[in-house]
């Protein structure tokens, strides 16, 4: 699982670049799966650095009507909520795109986090057809890290990263003092492709441990699923 067979990491001078060409690869991965199965499916992450992205999945025309959006993970506020994931991604693209409602699967997070947990489990399972013990598999999974190495919703130390089975959990972060609806890794790692947007010179120590340090997740959270042929990496940090 640790072993690293090709590191995909691509350099661009400024942040912006990084997501663009971030969002680029994305919507080359999802046409291609619109031409093999007639539809794609993405997990996108929150966060202030995938807004460029973003945006210009509002404008590209793409044909969203057949593409299902799923998150990543989501902090625990209604969704109408100035932090609330779901909240930028309507704003910049998902509105401004038309993307069709039936098409939008967001974690209900108005409810108790960990029901809302249970239900985002549930539609997961359903969308995806889970038989027992199988993980769902998304097309392209959009991942962010942390300047303390954390992706999705789990950060370092948390038991959760052990979970290789699980489809969804709620979580405490406590540096945030927030309860958050986190995919678990066994997802993660499942994903056909994923793409990690690394940006911030607050995440060039946790970027170099990730890429090039001991495969040791529980301390490096977003080294689960990051070391495989299947994943691309785009950032503004300069090669170390």
């Amino acid at each position: 699982m640790g072993t690293i067979r090709r590191m995909d990491v691509l350099r661009f001078p400024n942040a912006f670049e990084a997501s663009q060409a971030c969002g680029n690869r994305i919507l080359d991965l999802l046409a291609k799966a619109i031409s093999i199965r007639k539809r794609g499916v993405l997990a996108v992450s929150g966060g202030t650095s995938p807004k460029p992205m973003f945006e210009l999945f509002g404008k590209s025309g793409f044909p969203w009507e057949q593409i299902h959006i799923f998150w990543v993970d989501e902090r625990c506020v209604p969704p109408s909520d100035s932090q609330s994931n779901y909240r930028m991604a309507k704003e910049t693209w998902l509105a401004p795109a038309n993307v069709p409602a039936e098409n939008i699967h967001r974690v209900q997070t108005e409810l108790e986090p960990h029901e809302a947990a249970r239900q985002y489990a549930q539609v997961l399972q359903q969308f995806f057809n889970c038989k027992l013990g199988e993980l769902p598999q998304f097309d392209v999974i959009h991942r962010g890290i942390g300047p303390d190495a954390h992706t999705a919703s789990l950060f370092p130390g948390e038991p959760l990263i052990a979970d290789h089975e699980g489809l969804a959990a709620a979580v405490w972060a406590e540096k945030m003092h927030q309860w958050r609806v986190t995919l678990l890794p066994g997802v993660l790692e499942a994903a056909w492709h994923t793409v990690v947007l690394a940006t911030g010179t607050d995440k060039a120590e946790a970027l170099k441990a990730v890429l090039h340090g001991p495969y040791d997740p529980m301390k490096w959270p977003a080294q689960i699923g990051a070391r495989d042929v299947n994943v691309s990496w785009f950032t503004d940090l300069p090669k170390e």
